[in-house]
């Protein structure tokens, strides 16, 4: 009690200037206290007048004193934020709020760009994402501490961040010199050191989480250590998710090892209470199917009340998918988990230009083949639109409207 009693003295401390406000609110409550008292009482209509003159000065000096006093309050909170823009503020969260719950299952950068489009519409987000991962940055890291690769939680964690523009290149930052830090990430190692500090990779994301003001979260499918594994149609096999797409050579199935491994409870949970579940975009074999392989998430999609879509890739990729049509990638999605895995089927219909496409031939990349009335035929609706934006020579989902066009499906629902 005193305690409580301590705290609240220290608004009262020399230049947080909330005194003068307090004081001035409860001086207009004491006018107005007067006025009421004395408007009952007196029967003179002078009196009544001057009476009525003290209340409405107390209400206009009371009114004045908390307004001022919110103020003060709110600069101290959001000292960077005006009157309007606070407001603004105010208002969008609570609107974002209330939006539906929605998961997104995969891995990569497809899943942290249709996260930047759907932030804006709802801050019920959950990101299950693949820890198999094992090259570049987050392969050292899994090597040297033994931990899971942090890469593809990173790049979801910066989609889904509220802080600054300045913190979320920070996370992304990547060392370049020829230092033992070269080709780091600065968020990688933001999570490793986080990991070692709390001990638990679980519980680290959650807290980076808090730095980053996520709007909504993003959960590890599993947190064991699996390895991916691809069993190519000529009988030969793959370790490693990083080496798979370099053979080159055409893949029958993937599985991990362990092959039993366990979900996240919070993945459970997210998926039971979504009203919409997302698949993609995102690399077929190395990004999404990993996540479903764990039997426990395959089964909570497949079951399910949600509309579940998944969005399928403009463009083949090398090592991987290649000369796929939509259905293609829709056959060897449902054979890795579950038939009842997808409603819709989001496929891009749009034009790309020619450079950026030449581009892409040039490293054995083609646009997939839309094949929408086979995917019909498979019980699944298609999505046709116009999807795909340029970025630095780079296709991708055009973010906005690919979250507009999922979540106006709940309106189907």
């Amino acid at each position: 009690m005193t305690k409580k009693i301590h705290n609240m003295l220290k608004w009262f401390y020399p230049g947080i200037g909330v005194k003068r406000w307090i004081g001035l609110s409860v001086f207009g409550v004491l006018l107005l206290i007067f006025a009421t008292g004395h408007l009952r009482a007196e029967e003179f209509l002078g009196i009544q007048i001057l009476d009525s003159i003290i209340l409405f000065s107390g209400i206009i000096i009371l009114i004045l004193g908390v307004k001022r006093m919110m103020r003060s309050f709110i600069a101290v909170f959001v000292p960077s934020s005006g009157g309007d823009e606070l407001f603004d503020i105010i208002y969008q969260n609570r609107q974002l709020t209330r939006g539906p719950k929605v998961v997104v299952i995969g891995g990569g950068t497809g899943l942290s760009v249709l996260l930047t489009g759907l932030k804006h519409f709802t801050t019920n987000l959950s990101a299950i994402v693949t820890v198999a991962d094992d090259g570049g940055s987050s392969g050292r890291i899994r090597e040297e501490f033994g931990m899971l690769p942090p890469g593809d939680i990173r790049n979801c964690l910066v989609a889904l961040a509220d802080a600054p523009a300045l913190m979320r290149d920070l996370f992304q930052f990547r060392f370049s010199t020829n230092s033992e830090l070269a080709g780091h990430s600065f968020g990688n190692l933001f999570i490793t050191v986080m990991t070692q500090l709390t001990g638990d990779f679980e519980k680290a994301i959650k807290e980076t989480s808090k730095v980053l003001a996520l709007r909504g979260q993003v959960i590890p499918s599993t947190l064991n250590k699996v390895v991916l594994v691809a069993e190519h149609k000529d009988g030969s096999t793959t370790v490693g998710e990083n080496q798979i797409p370099k053979t080159k050579r055409s893949i029958n199935k993937v599985y991990l090892n362990p092959a039993h491994s366990s979900a996240t409870p919070d993945a459970i949970k997210a998926i039971k209470e979504a009203r919409i579940i997302v698949l993609g975009p995102g690399s077929l074999y190395t990004s999404i199917i990993p996540n479903l392989l764990i039997p426990e998430i395959s089964e909570a999609v497949a079951s399910a009340q949600a509309l579940k879509v998944y969005v399928c890739n403009a463009m083949t990729q090398p090592g991987e998918t290649d000369g796929f049509s939509a259905a293609e990638h829709i056959k060897v999605l449902t054979a890795h988990s579950h038939p009842r895995i997808l409603d819709y089927c989001v496929v891009n219909t749009g034009e790309i230009p020619p450079g950026a496409l030449k581009r892409y031939i040039q490293q054995g990349s083609y646009l997939v083949v839309n094949d929408g009335k086979k995917i019909e035929d498979m019980g699944y609706r298609v999505i046709e639109d116009d999807f795909a934006t340029i970025e630095d020579g780079v296709i991708r989902h055009d973010a906005e409207k690919l979250a507009k066009i999922i979540l106006g499906l709940i309106e189907e629902i």
